[in-house]
């Protein structure tokens, strides 16, 4: 069964999906938050085959998330860093961590988000930053716009 393509779909959430929506994907960049970088980790932490970690982290590369950079000439080996775009999927990540936690934890909480300088618990939310208020399906609804 061949993939489908949502690259022409006007929705942005079609579009995220056509970048990073493979499950293998998320896992690859899940890890690069936690700070890994080079094939041989994503690889280990993941129990992905070689074949298709290779070409996740090529579409990865070519959506602009990670960047690809040499780290050792002879053999040549690169490690894959995440970019500004790679770093501002945090808050999709945090989202998908809490709801794992709320509704798929029945082997108990294996992420947790937490405050650098406190160590303390944070509980992750929404917020509109114009007007403070907690974005929730009771106050705000999601909208389509319209092209013209």
């Amino acid at each position: 069964m061949q993939r489908k393509n949502f690259d022409e779909m006007n929705c942005p959430i079609a579009r995220t999906l056509d970048r990073v929506g493979e499950w293998w994907s998320i896992l690859i960049l899940r890890d690069a938050f936690f700070g890994r970088t080079r094939f041989d980790e994503f690889q280990k932490s993941t129990g992905i085959a070689p074949n298709i970690l290779t070409r996740r982290l090529k579409s990865l590369v070519e959506a602009g998330l990670l960047e690809k950079r040499a780290y050792q000439e002879r053999p040549t080996r690169y490690e894959y860093i995440l970019t500004d775009m790679g770093r501002d999927l945090q808050p999709l990540l945090i989202a998908l961590s809490d709801f794992g936690n709320r509704y798929f934890a029945d082997r108990g909480v294996t992420m947790q988000i937490t405050d650098k300088s406190t160590g303390n618990l944070a509980i992750p939310t929404y917020v509109d930053a114009a007007t403070g208020k907690t974005i929730d399906p009771a106050s705000f609804a999601i909208r389509s716009v319209r092209q013209r």
